[in-house]
């Protein structure tokens, strides 16, 4: 039987400074670009929780509540809330700093799905999680509902899907 493992030990932070590559015409981190940052370090969360392989098989929605400026530092903190089976929920809490200020923003939360899999891509166990602080504790509390949530949404998506046509006609 796998061994339970705390929220703290699967903690990422990753922090980096946005560069005008980074950014829009409005001077602020491409949407695209902070997903991408959200995934991968969702991603390494999962992966030190579970020590196994892992694909991304949901992300919930990104709420964009502050926009991150040219120049700011964009931190990016990860960790595993909730597990299923193979499925592990990684909540992510992105955070911008003003370097010249010191004025720190929420920018965005996410919830991401990932999974688990062997040598021969078949999802496999991972340990369950064992929430400590106040915080990790409502996020665990309230994490069974948002799986359920997440198996509902991917029914419709699936109901929905079927009914495309694939052809480019």
């Amino acid at each position: 039987m796998e061994q339970s493992k705390f929220c703290k030990e699967s903690l990422v932070i990753k922090t980096s400074i946005v560069f005008p590559t980074d950014t829009n015409t409005y001077g602020t981190l491409f949407g695209g670009k902070l997903m991408a940052y959200i995934d991968d370090t969702a991603a390494i969360a999962a992966m030190r929780h579970a020590r196994k392989n892992i694909v991304t098989a949901s992300t919930d929605s990104v709420d964009f509540l502050h926009p991150i400026h040219e120049g700011n530092s964009v931190c990016l903190e990860a960790f595993v809330t909730y597990t299923g089976y193979s499925s592990m929920e990684v909540f992510v809490k992105v955070m911008a700093e003003d370097l010249l200020t010191g004025e720190v923003n929420l920018c965005a939360l996410s919830f991401l799905t990932m999974v688990a899999i062997d040598e021969q891509g078949k999802s496999t166990k991972v340990p369950a999680v064992i929430p400590e602080t106040e915080e990790e504790k409502q996020l665990y509390e309230s994490g069974k509902k948002r799986a359920e949530m997440r198996k509902q949404r991917k029914k419709e998506t699936e109901e929905l899907a079927s009914k495309y046509k694939l052809d480019k006609k």
